[in-house]
């Protein structure tokens, strides 16, 4: 394809590279989506999905394109926002994990976002170290020890404070 043929589709290498990026994410949502899919319970599901990210992060086209190349070509703001149905997976998630009793009732958007933020931070560090496969068994037993953290345990029931999300407070 010629230069020509591609800008009669884009205005610019910014609109091609947002068209990139939002493939990118498309193309990692389903190893995702697929990951929480084969787990029964929501919190195990949401952790495994979390796992495959940073297993999908490892694919050094992905780690150019959406974790060293992105915010610099189309900045934070655009990033966050193409990212927006990755982030929406994980909002689902803690929704029904709350609502299976596996995490304390919450707002899902603040640990969505905080969960989020972790996993590409994490995953931009595993992509430039020297030794990436060590460097993303460390992320993932790290995510894997604050996910067990914030599950509720049989022996440790939660305190009786239920959560309505209709009116985004706790009673």
């Amino acid at each position: 394809m010629t230069k020509g043929a591609v800008y009669h589709h884009f205005e610019g290498k910014r609109q091609l590279f947002e068209a990139v990026f939002s493939r990118e994410v498309e193309r990692v949502a389903t190893p995702l989506a697929e990951a929480y899919a084969r787990k029964k319970d929501p919190w195990d599901a949401l952790n495994a999905a979390c796992r495959a990210f940073l297993d999908e992060c490892l694919d050094p086209g992905l780690q150019r394109i959406v974790l060293l190349d992105a915010l610099t070509a189309i900045g934070w703001e655009q990033v966050r926002r193409l990212e927006t149905p990755l982030l929406e997976m994980m909002q689902i998630g803690i929704l029904q994990a709350a609502e299976a009793g596996r995490i304390a009732p919450r707002p899902p958007g603040p640990l969505a976002h905080f969960l989020y933020g972790a996993l590409c931070e994490t995953a931009m560090i595993v992509a430039r170290a020297d030794d990436q496969k060590a460097a993303h068994r460390q992320a993932v037993s790290e995510i894997n020890r604050v996910l067990d953290g914030l599950a509720i345990s049989a022996r440790f029931p939660p305190l009786s404070v239920t959560y309505h999300a209709e009116i985004g407070v706790g009673g």
